[in-house]
């Protein structure tokens, strides 16, 4: 399983509170238009009084328990509970988890949940043709997911979904760690991110929302016959901009990718599954599809009580923040990116072109630097920089009749990439307003705000790569054999960012 992906300056509430609150409409063919009012709704919009405990308990007794509805609805014989854990935010309710309810072996069955109670963009549109249409021109599988998550909600309790979409506005798109993806931080809240290419990723990937909110009408149209039950204006009339990315980010959070099954079911929303399992980048374990359910094999043993863990899939640590809201600092696929370019002024550039595209790289080449492996990614980068520092006519010459990547490497050519390489490394970490030490005393504070401390974890992850490149690359400096040697002038340097 594959879980993918794809929080704003404003304190708006999420999934739950998209549009109105869960009143009925006396008249159905009356369209809602009261756009600041669906914008600013929250929890204390629709509950006039009590105080917040009381009101947490009114919104449990409203939703009722999610698998009591599960089970209602043909769930089979789990073995698996839903327990709380205190939310950072004591003006939200506890988050909920799955856990063992009773004592579980490596490979048992944790639970199945039939499709029939399984959200995926063949069951939302009816027709696998149209669902893959959507999803093949202008618009994700989430944001028809969100969409279709943002009508039912205005169903009320009339919605087949009505404990589900509960559910998900009590996790409100936090992870285990009960934190939002920085997709819904403040502008003040992302600057804990200053330094980290994480930061751009973000800011690119609302910038990649707010597009597909620009297509949702699209859906609309090309599927109108799903709507005609919704007695609503068309999705960017009825959904502020704000309410859809909270929407977009709540099902980011929970989707799950399903391996070998038709295109319009490979994302699904699994009650029972993520945000309330709790992601592991060592675990094996894996949401499946198998016939006519979705199932959990678990990858160890468990003691009743304990929280089960499933695969987040290879992902690094900025896409687990970006999606999920979490760092895992034991995660093998953590890793940074080198863009090297070869520089396109060089007389020489269409030859190195060819060098590099016969070798298997690209004139733009993305390195990727693994944790751990540092040193190795170094060495892969060095002979494709080395071939930007070459600039004899006779040497090149060499190197288009040679096999493999290979060029002469004069002393003060090696010197010229390995100072470049260090100065790029030193430049990336002046790049962070703060240091690796105070990162771990930040991270010692026992009343560090949760974005803050989340934010530091996955800095301080990405600075101790960069030291462990840096460190390599001044290893190799001091093993060359000549260190009064000057570094050879490089007017065409390949471009590094």
């Amino acid at each position: 399983m594959e879980l993918t992906c794809l929080h704003n300056k404003f304190n708006l509430s999420p999934l739950l509170h998209l549009s109105l609150p869960f009143s009925k409409n006396p008249n159905p063919r009356i369209v809602y238009r009261k756009r600041n009012n669906l914008c600013l709704a929250s929890a204390s919009d629709t509950l006039v009084a009590g105080s917040k405990k009381e009101l947490c308990s009114k919104k449990d007794d409203e939703f009722g328990d999610l698998r009591s509805w599960m089970q209602k609805k043909g769930l089979p014989h789990c073995r698996v509970v839903l327990k709380d854990r205190p939310s950072h935010d004591e003006k939200h309710r506890p988050i909920h988890y799955v856990a063992a309810s009773e004592d579980l072996q490596a490979g048992d069955v944790a639970f199945s949940v039939p499709n029939s109670l399984v959200v995926t963009l063949e069951r939302v549109l009816g027709n696998e043709t149209v669902a893959e249409l959507l999803t093949t021109n202008k618009l994700s599988e989430l944001a028809c997911l969100a969409l279709y998550l943002m009508y039912e909600k205005k169903q009320g309790k009339k919605s087949f979904w009505y404990p589900y979409i509960g559910e998900l506005d009590r996790q409100r798109g936090r992870s285990q760690l009960a934190v939002e993806s920085p997709l819904l931080w403040s502008e003040d809240e992302l600057a804990y991110l200053t330094g980290s290419p994480t930061k751009a990723e973000v800011l690119e990937r609302a910038e990649g929302i707010k597009r597909e909110y620009n297509e949702l009408d699209t859906v609309w149209f090309m599927a109108g016959s799903l709507f005609q039950q919704y007695p609503y204006d068309i999705p960017t009339e009825a959904f502020p901009f704000e309410i859809f990315k909270q929407a977009f980010v709540a099902v980011q959070s929970c989707v799950v990718h399903l391996q070998k099954v038709p295109l319009a079911r490979r994302f699904a929303l699994v009650p029972l599954g993520p945000p309330l399992l709790a992601y592991r980048s060592n675990c094996k374990a894996m949401l499946s599809a198998v016939d006519g359910a979705v199932e959990l094999v678990v990858d160890r043993p468990y003691k009743a009580g304990e929280s089960i863990v499933v695969w987040c899939g290879p992902q690094p640590n900025s896409k687990l923040l970006i999606n999920y809201g979490f760092v895992d600092d034991d995660n093998s696929y953590d890793r940074l990116v080198v863009e090297a370019a070869l520089n396109t002024e060089d007389p020489q550039y269409q030859d190195k072109r060819m060098v590099v595209q016969r070798n298997g790289k690209l004139s733009v080449q993305v390195f990727h630097v693994y944790a751990g492996k540092e040193k190795e990614a170094v060495m892969d980068m060095l002979p494709y920089l080395r071939l930007s520092y070459v600039s004899d006519p006779s040497e090149m010459l060499s190197v288009l009749s040679s096999q493999g990547p290979v060029c002469p490497v004069s002393p003060c050519m090696e010197r010229a990439v390995l100072d470049q390489l260090a100065d790029y490394f030193k430049r990336c970490l002046a790049g962070y307003p703060t240091t690796l030490n105070e990162d771990e005393s930040l991270l010692s504070d026992p009343n560090l705000n949760p974005r803050r401390r989340v934010a530091t974890q996955l800095v301080r992850l990405e600075k101790k790569i960069l030291y462990a490149c840096l460190q390599a690359t001044i290893d190799l400096i001091d093993q060359l054999p000549d260190h009064t040697v000057s570094p050879c002038p490089a007017p065409y340097a390949p471009l590094l960012k």
